[in-house]
Order: C-alpha cells, then structure tokens, then sequence
C-alpha cells in the first residue's frame, strides 16, 4: 500500500507502480468516487466504445428475451381483455 502526501493545490502523485499496473499514463483521466468515507481512483476508459465492445457476448440474446418478455405482457392483456369483455362491461 502507498502513502502519499496531498499538496495545497490538492494534487496527489501515483506511485509509477501503480499508473504503470493500471495503464495510466500522462494526460490520461481518471475518475475520483467516494463510497461513503472511501475515495476510490478509478482509470477512465479511453475509448469507452471499443473497450466495452464484446461485453455481453456470450450471454442471454437479449433481443429474444425482450421479445418472449413483450409476448407474455400481450397475452396477460388479451387475456384481461377477455374477461372484461365476458363480464359484459365493453358495452358500458
């Protein structure tokens, strides 16, 4: 674990270890969280579209499982329909 110290400006140095582990380099963005009395330094993504390509790949079709989703609600409402309708209420 590093220990660093913070500046009057603010500014607080990564230890080279950890930007080079992580990848970060100068000039590169990161994103400052706090969890609650936890601050986390997290790397921003630098092509956030091409680093998330590919992250569902291999999951559920998510297509198909919106669609099988949209069937069921259109048959619970025909199904309601039904009901309404044999109750003699569509005329009122």
């Amino acid at each position: 674990m590093a220990i660093v110290k913070v500046s009057k400006k603010g500014w607080v140095v990564i230890p080279h270890d950890i930007r080079a582990r992580h990848g970060i380099r100068p000039g590169d963005k990161v994103h400052i969280i706090d969890y609650g009395g936890q601050i986390a330094l997290v790397p921003a993504l630098k092509d956030p579209i091409h680093e998330l390509r590919g992250m569902f790949k291999g999951g559920p079709p998510l297509t198909e499982a919106l669609l099988e989703e949209r069937r069921k609600e259109r048959e619970r409402e025909e199904e309601k329909m039904k009901r309404w309708e044999s109750r003699g209420e569509a005329h009122a």
